[in-house]
């Protein structure tokens, strides 16, 4: 079963620590694990995981014994704004953004 969560307003970069922690273990395991990570993006995180383990109940599948098999963070949007500098020039800001995708096997 998957579940994806889209254009989830942190960078990828950031929010791939977190796919790295859960990728390979049970569910219950996972959502133990992130309940414990101090990072902004594990109780989304978390939420994906609880979406997609409900979808594999609604599918009929026993939840103790799915593993999360994928876990992909892409890029999203990229909101970009201009910041003055000195001398009339600007510098870019980038607001990237991620979409989270769990698969559950």
């Amino acid at each position: 079963m998957k579940a994806v969560l889209k254009n989830y307003r942190q960078s990828p970069r950031k929010v791939r620590l977190l796919a790295d922690l859960v990728r390979g273990k049970k569910v219950n395991e996972a959502l133990h694990t992130l309940q414990f990570v101090e990072k902004r993006a594990a109780e989304p995180f978390a939420k994906v995981i609880r979406s997609a383990a409900a979808n594999a109940k609604q599918a009929g599948k026993e939840v103790e014994s799915l593993k999360i098999t994928k876990v992909a963070v892409d890029k999203g949007t990229v909101m970009r704004k201009y910041m003055p500098r000195a001398r009339g020039s600007a510098s870019p800001i980038n607001r990237r953004s991620s979409h989270i995708t769990v698969e559950l096997g």
